[in-house]
């Protein structure tokens, strides 16, 4: 039987849309040239919007996933892809970190070409959301898919590098469910070519949860849409569908493991008992629906709420969803067609996300903008397709002023969307505006803190640790921080008390062991330095820091070898570890290994070009090798950066007099 639409005509019936677009099935299509410019249009209104990313950087979780992953900048090439997939370094996103390892491959680490990555797939998705809503046969799917795209509410995925987990997700996502329906409902090519349509469907699926777990419901969403699609739904749309509920069922196991063991969504901040995660999901299934209606205030971090399970009335966010579901359900051959399949899909989308699983995001909020980047299409597409039903009804002989409106309401979108996304310029930028409308992020609180101790603002940042911990007592980091800040104040013994209260919270924290380390190897304990450090690396073995510094401390007490051995452990894992380069090189100088000494300063000046210290070094050593030319430019550039730095005055004089007297007399 043919689909019953929002004003119960046939689904072939054509209804045009704001942009005077009509929803048409598969066939006939629409022109070439017309299809071209409204899939350019879209294109062009994405990038548009996000053209405050061409000044954006790194964010958060960037380093973690990224910039800092051994697995993406390590120094063993292919075998770093190897290193991704096993369980170890896999975590649930592996076709992600792939992509990452290949980005960084081809540019390094400069932020741009991550943000275009993902603008361009956002952009993308966008397109193939609006050719999957056609063969739905949705009036108004260009409206819909355009509405998905410049919504406010996905800027927090586009903008943010880490979530290509989402973006690409989507991509394959989309693609699953177009070659799903085009095996469900026959595009001509006989046998083969449905059996091929199955395949990939299964193949994108696979790859679409590869790249983020959320992506779970596909088999859900699949079988929803094939009842939309049928008119009703039958037996064997659950057993045609067996093997991508299977595909489910594996990845969501692991997916639940990993957030526990390898993301760490374990502990005292997840003590929620069953009845308070079904009020949790009640209230959040409400939450996202209103930031689609009313996207203010956007906030990276949302107040995470104090759910009580001892009243009623906690549960009546869920019962509202419960009764809405069912009255739709009741009411599915009328009118309101649409509105339930709208409905059912955004909560099945949202499920993973919902607070029957652990995860990590958890500790900071039970909410997030990114999380309904795939549940929005529903009740975006529904909007979509009730703009077109109303403008048809309201203004059917003027497709002129239907386009008008639809892009007047893209454009204001687009401008809230345009301007949210200059919070994600940079980490400061980012904390500032969470802050501005969340004062009890005490997560934001703390990494503010962290960004104005950098810039030797150490009042201003001990004063957002105070508030952090005065939200969260609890707070490892917290306390981990302010200790920094105190101990480049020069208050070491405040320093300690807030260092040996880190490891009372969380005894495993390794940064807290690593900064008593430091604390130790100041006041010239250094056996208690090394034991502090070798508890770090205990800890995390994988820890970068702690083994430049224990190396620090065997070079002073003499162990050579052993200093040595811990920089190059150090190089092993972070490559790009400048100081690590510079110290080898100072030692391998010492054992008269002058060519590699010399390499060494070369690789550490490639990452921090800036470093007097290396430069002057650079120098010696090219002067030891009789580079006497290239040792001089050496020590220029050192006193190009710091006029006063006395060795590189004098060996720069040194060397000067040996050039001078190896010069032929005229």
């Amino acid at each position: 039987m043919p689909n019953q639409l929002a004003d119960g005509k046939d689904a072939r019936g054509e209804i045009p849309t704001p942009t005077g677009e009509k929803a048409v099935p598969a066939s006939p299509p629409l022109r070439l040239s017309r299809e071209w410019l409204l899939g350019f249009v879209l294109l062009l209104a994405v990038v548009l919007t996000y053209t405050p990313v061409w000044q954006a950087e790194f964010i958060w979780d960037d380093d973690t996933n990224l910039t800092a992953n051994p697995c993406i900048i390590g120094p063993l090439g292919l075998k770093e892809i190897e290193a991704i997939w096993t369980p170890n370094n896999a975590g649930y996103f592996p076709l992600v970190l792939t992509s990452f390892w290949v980005e960084h491959a081809l540019w390094g680490l400069q932020p741009l070409p991550y943000h275009l990555v993902n603008v361009a797939l956002h952009a993308a998705c966008a397109v193939l959301l609006w050719r999957v809503l056609l063969r739905l046969q949705i009036p108004g799917a260009w409206l819909g898919a355009a509405l998905w795209a410049l919504h406010p509410v996905q800027v927090e995925t586009v903008a943010w590098i880490t979530e290509l987990k989402n973006t690409q997700s989507c991509l394959f996502y989309l693609l699953a469910i177009r070659s799903f329906l085009r095996w469900c409902h026959g595009d001509p090519g006989g046998k083969k070519e449905a059996e091929r349509n199955y395949l990939l469907a299964l193949l994108f699926t696979i790859l679409a949860i590869l790249s983020k777990p959320s992506a779970v419901i596909l088999p859900a969403v699949l079988g929803l849409l094939w009842g939309w699609m049928d008119g009703r739904w039958r037996g064997r749309h659950v057993l045609k569908l067996t093997e991508f509920f299977l595909v489910s069922a594996a990845a969501s196991f692991w997916a639940i493991v990993q957030q526990k063991y390898h993301s760490g969504a374990v502990g005292t901040e997840w003590p929620q008992t069953w009845p308070e995660r079904f009020a949790i999901a009640g209230k959040a299934v409400w939450f996202y629906l209103g930031k689609i209606i009313w996207p203010h205030p956007l906030i990276f971090i949302y107040p995470r709420w104090e759910i009580d399970a001892t009243r009623a009335a906690a549960y009546l966010p869920l019962a509202a969803v419960i009764l809405a579901l069912s009255l739709l359900w009741c009411y599915r051959r009328t009118g309101l067609r649409p509105v339930f399949f709208a409905f059912a899909y955004f909560a099945i989308a949202l499920f993973p996300v919902l607070g029957f699983f652990n995860i990590y995001f958890f500790r900071f909020s039970f909410v997030g903008d990114h999380f309904q980047y795939l549940a929005s299409m529903g009740p975006l597409a529904l909007a979509g397709a009730g703009l077109a039903r109303l403008s048809d009804l309201i203004i059917p002989e003027k497709p002129q002023l239907r386009s008008a409106l639809g892009a007047g309401i893209l454009l204001v979108l687009g401008i809230l969307s345009w301007q949210r996304t200059w919070a994600y310029e940079n980490v400061k930028t980012l904390w500032i505006d969470t802050l501005a409308q969340n004062r009890a992020c005490w997560m934001a609180h703390d990494n503010l803190g962290n960004i104005l101790t950098q810039e030797g603002k150490i009042d201003e940042a001990i004063a957002h640790y105070k508030q952090a911990l005065k939200i969260n007592p609890d707070d490892e980091a917290g306390h981990h921080n302010f200790g920094v800040a105190l101990l480049q104040k020069g208050e070491v013994d405040e320093a300690i008390a807030q260092f040996k209260k880190a490891p009372q919270v969380s005894p495993t924290d390794e940064e807290t062991h690593n900064n008593l380390g430091g604390i130790f190897l100041q006041k010239g304990q250094l056996d208690d330095a090394i034991n502090q450090y070798q508890i770090a690396l205990k800890i995390k073995p994988n820890y970068p820091e702690a083994h430049y510094n224990l190396g620090l401390v065997f070079f002073q007490t003499g162990q050579v070898d052993e200093a040595m051995a811990q920089y190059q452990a150090a190089l092993q894992i972070n490559p790009n570890y400048a100081e690590a380069h510079n110290n080898l090189g100072n030692i391998l100088f010492q054992k008269g290994r002058v060519d590699q000494a010399i390499a060494e300063f070369q690789k550490a000046l490639q990452t921090d070009p800036a470093s007097v210290e290396t430069h002057y070094n650079l120098g010696a050593a090219l002067a030891k090798a009789g580079r006497v030319d290239d040792a001089i430019e050496q020590f220029q550039e050192a006193l190009r950066l710091k006029s006063d730095f006395a060795p590189a005055q004098e060996s720069l004089a040194k060397a000067e007099a040996i050039k001078g007297k190896s010069s032929p007399s005229r």
